[in-house]
């Protein structure tokens, strides 16, 4: 054979030799939430970032209902990632979900990603002062079987105040023209400050913000529901109101299933809360700037996921016994 076969044959042989394996990238889902809502904001951000700088993973956003949905889809294994308010991850865990018994083990806090703070509003001309003075009152609670309206049920409940009042189940728009047009006493908001709505009540007439805090603390609020964390909405966020107001939040948590493996949970929370991650996520949605590795425990009363504890502890942050206990 002449020294050109002997090349043609070879060059022959590797055009037929068969392509080596390239691995199959994992395809993980994520839940997200309702079109346009900020969950899915998030959902989305997160999905594109780590399927874009993971090389070997990819990662879908699906929208959902929103947090109780993802609660059930990433405990079932529909889902690998969600993102679920602490406090359904904290009631779903020990089977004190409203209207569902069931128990759901299998989902496991990430990071904290976002509060979401309650306000309840008034108009100062009313001479409602305190929660007490809520009684035999039109109060809007947010829609109905919205995260904002159970809040509020979980707290007037406490109080001894649900009973008591008139609860409305109107969304935050409806319900600040509602007040403005005196067919309501106070609406109730759960939501990032400044909030539309409540600027739009405090644009119409003067309004009054009520502590929701020494009340709620008096009454045991904060031990029945351990989730709650407190803070302050500063003085000057909605006109007229010139005094820091004590309130509470619940925390949006970036979550996954038992079953997702603890490297690649590691390697997905390096590269959201890495400098490079944060300032994706911000641009992506400004609630992301309350994102930080500093408080990135925040919120959580649950079990973390064994990868999201290998990756806190090398930040430094202490895991508490309840962040703990798988």
């Amino acid at each position: 054979m002449t020294r050109r076969s002997l090349i043609n044959a070879a060059a022959l042989a590797l055009l037929l030799a068969p392509a080596a394996p390239t691995l199959a990238k994992e395809r993980l889902a994520f839940s997200g939430g309702p079109e346009g809502g900020t969950f899915q904001y998030f959902s989305n951000g997160i999905s594109i970032r780590l399927s874009k700088s993971m090389p070997d993973v990819e990662v879908s956003n699906t929208a959902s209902a929103g947090s109780l949905e993802n609660l059930r889809r990433v405990n079932s294994g529909e889902a690998d990632f969600g993102i679920v308010y602490s406090g359904d991850v904290f009631l779903g865990r020990n089977g004190k979900l409203t209207q569902d018994e069931n128990t759901y083990e299998n989902v496991y806090a990430l990071g904290y990603l976002y509060g979401a703070p309650a306000h309840l509003v008034t108009l100062a001309s009313t001479g409602i002062n305190s929660l007490a003075d809520l009684a035999g009152k039109r109060v809007a609670v947010g829609g109905a079987g919205s995260g904002a309206a159970s809040a509020a049920q979980r707290l007037f409940t406490q109080l001894g105040l649900w009973d008591k009042m008139n609860p409305e189940f109107l969304g935050y728009s409806e319900a600040a023209s509602a007040m403005g047009d005196k067919l309501l006493d106070a609406f109730w908001v759960f939501a990032g400050f400044p909030n539309s709505s409540v600027i739009q009540a405090a644009a119409s007439n003067p309004i009054r913000m009520i502590d929701l805090v020494d009340e709620a603390e008096a009454a045991g609020f904060f031990e029945s529901y351990p989730f709650y964390t407190h803070l302050e909405i500063p003085a000057g966020t909605y006109s007229g109101v010139d005094t820091a107001i004590k309130s509470f939040q619940d925390s949006a948590l970036w979550v996954a299933g038992k079953h997702v493996d603890a490297k690649l949970v590691e390697a997905a929370l390096a590269q959201i809360y890495s400098p490079e991650g944060l300032a994706y996520m911000v641009k992506v949605k400004s609630t992301a700037k309350e994102m930080s590795v500093e408080g990135g425990l925040e919120g959580i009363v649950t079990p973390i996921h064994p990868g999201a504890e290998a990756f806190w502890t090398s930040k430094g942050l202490t895991v508490t016994a309840a962040q703990m206990a798988r």
